[in-house]
């Protein structure tokens, strides 16, 4: 195993001006440091994670909160937890994964011992009982979400409420009146889970504005629950012509049931998801939809994090533009039968 004091022979300086350069306590000139990280390298030195922590007061480490729920789409928050975990490593930090149930009792853990350095939690809450506890915390933490108040938090999250407004518009521009919306399971409204409540605040607001009549129907996700939504839909508005779907394990059986009821998509009903493009374009019919930008999300929230961990970075919202992208699945409203 490689030693600093080998390092320090290779590139012929002292064992004190390597610590200076992998601690950054001291300024080292460039030539110098390039000699050190270039030793460093060449030899595969790791520096020992105890004794680096107990050297800089820093752990290295980057704490994630990740939800695993069944109720949550799973392969959507493991894209943001590996580009956390990439961009972490990037910086010289590791990513210690928590789970989302475990709530306060995981933000006192880590906030009371000092086990990370610094916070990002997902699966964020209107009224997320975390946030008193991150806002008198010591270590910077970032939200991939948005709550309603967010006072003294740094957050980066797509602009759902912006989502759900261009989702209500294009379907609007093609002559739909009549609009259906897929939601997420039940239980995701009852917690009242930011970026579902806020999508469905976009599509109301704007729907008012563009005169729509618009119903929401929540989905486990099911065959037979998108079987029961669906009959529902249609009993109260058999006029409706558009769907915006925010759920992805509801995508496929709403096009199935649709299918096997003489429906075509898009000539009788349109179809608007928010979802990741892979599962836009692997659908029966290559879906209209706004994108999730997972990987984004997550590399902004490393950058925040490690601006606020260098004394750079103060509290903010970064909300990301939704982009809509037109493909097989939405067309011009049917002209109602004489």
């Amino acid at each position: 195993m490689v030693t600093l004091a080998e390092v320090a022979r290779h590139a012929g300086v002292s064992a004190s001006t390597v610590s200076y350069v992998l601690s950054g306590k001291r300024s080292i000139s460039a030539p110098t440091r390039e000699r050190v990280e270039q030793s460093i390298k060449e030899l595969g030195y790791h520096p020992n994670a105890g004794a680096r922590a107990l050297a800089s007061s820093r752990s290295n480490i980057i704490a994630l909160m990740v939800p695993l729920r069944t109720d949550m789409y799973v392969p959507v928050m493991m894209e943001v937890a590996i580009a956390v975990a990439t961009s972490a490593r990037a910086h010289g930090y590791d990513v210690l994964l928590l789970t989302g149930e475990e709530g306060p009792a995981a933000v006192r853990r880590v906030t009371g011992s000092g086990l990370a350095d610094a916070m990002i939690l997902m699966d964020v809450e209107l009224e997320d009982e975390r946030l008193p506890l991150l806002r008198d915390a010591r270590q910077p933490t970032v939200l991939i979400g948005l709550p309603a108040d967010t006072v003294g938090l740094t957050c980066v999250d797509l602009d759902f409420t912006a989502t759900g407004a261009l989702c209500a518009e294009h379907l609007a521009g093609l002559g739909h009146r009549e609009i259906a919306v897929v939601g997420e399971a039940p239980a995701v409204y009852e917690r009242h889970t930011g970026f579902a409540v806020r999508t469905l605040e976009g599509l109301r607001g704007r729907a008012r504005e563009l005169g729509l009549r618009l119903l929401h129907r929540p989905c486990e996700g099911s065959y037979e629950s998108m079987a029961g939504a669906l009959a529902r839909i249609f009993d109260e508005r058999p006029g409706t012509t558009g769907f915006v779907v925010q759920n992805e394990a509801a995508i496929d059986p709403l096009l199935s049931l649709l299918r096997r009821q003489g429906r075509a998509v898009p000539e009788d009903i349109s179809v608007v998801a928010v979802c990741p493009d892979q599962v836009a374009v692997q659908a029966s019919v290559r879906l209209t939809s706004v994108a999730i930008p997972a990987e984004e999300m997550g590399r902004r929230a490393v950058e925040l994090v490690m601006a606020k961990l260098e004394g750079r970075g103060a509290d903010e919202v970064t909300l990301l533009a939704p982009e809509l992208t037109v493909r097989a699945s939405s067309g011009p409203a049917p002209h109602p039968a004489p």
